[in-house]
Order: structure tokens, then sequence, then C-alpha cells
């Protein structure tokens, strides 16, 4: 991590703590439109019935979505704790601040990770 100054490794290290925060709110909304359908032909329409499922059809998308995102966000704030934050994964070389700056949860280099 030498090629990142301790300005930069505060940023980042805010800045994955910041999109860990988000992630786990969206997390909460996205369990609320997991919650199974009533199928009461009394109490909900037909079309709303297909509007329900297919919102929690997306909502299952969404949550495979966030589940690899907080993987990703969850590994780099222990690459952090290790000290390993900033150095690619396949060529052991310093991954530039521009690119953690966009992807602060990247785990290659430009040059490995396209």
């Amino acid at each position: 991590m030498s090629h990142l100054t301790d300005s930069h490794l505060a940023e980042l290290r805010g800045e994955l703590e910041r999109q860990l925060a988000k992630l786990q709110n969206s997390m909460t909304v996205t369990d609320e439109a997991l919650k199974t359908v009533e199928l009461d032909q009394t109490a909900v329409g037909r079309l709303s019935r297909m509007d329900s499922l297919q919102n929690q059809s997306m909502a299952k998308g969404l949550r495979e979505r966030e589940m690899v995102r907080l993987a990703l966000i969850q590994a780099a704030l222990k690459r952090f704790d290790r000290g390993s934050y900033g150095v690619c994964r396949e060529c052991e070389g310093p991954i530039v601040f521009e690119r953690l700056s966009i992807f602060p949860e990247s785990e290659t280099c430009g040059r490995c990770g396209g």
C-alpha cells in the first residue's frame, strides 16, 4: 500500500464504508420486496398479483447483485485490515488511486482486470 498516501487510504476506506452502509439500507428495502406475495383472490386482483410476482422476481435478481457487491466490499475492507489493499491479486503490482477511486472494491490493476 506504499503507493497510496494516508489521505488516499482514508478517502478510499471512507468510501467503502459509505457504500457498505448504502448497500445495507438497500438490502433492507429489498427484503421487504421479497416477502411472500399474497395470493388471496379477494384481497388482490389478478393483475395486481401478477405485478407483485413480477416485482418479487426483479427483487430476487437485485438481491443476487447486492450479495455479490456486499462480498466485494467486505473483501476490500478485509484487505485494508491485512494491509494488502491496493495490491493487485494477479500480478501483485500496485492498483493506482484513480482506479480505486472509481472502483474502491477493485482487486486487480487495470492491466490484469481490464
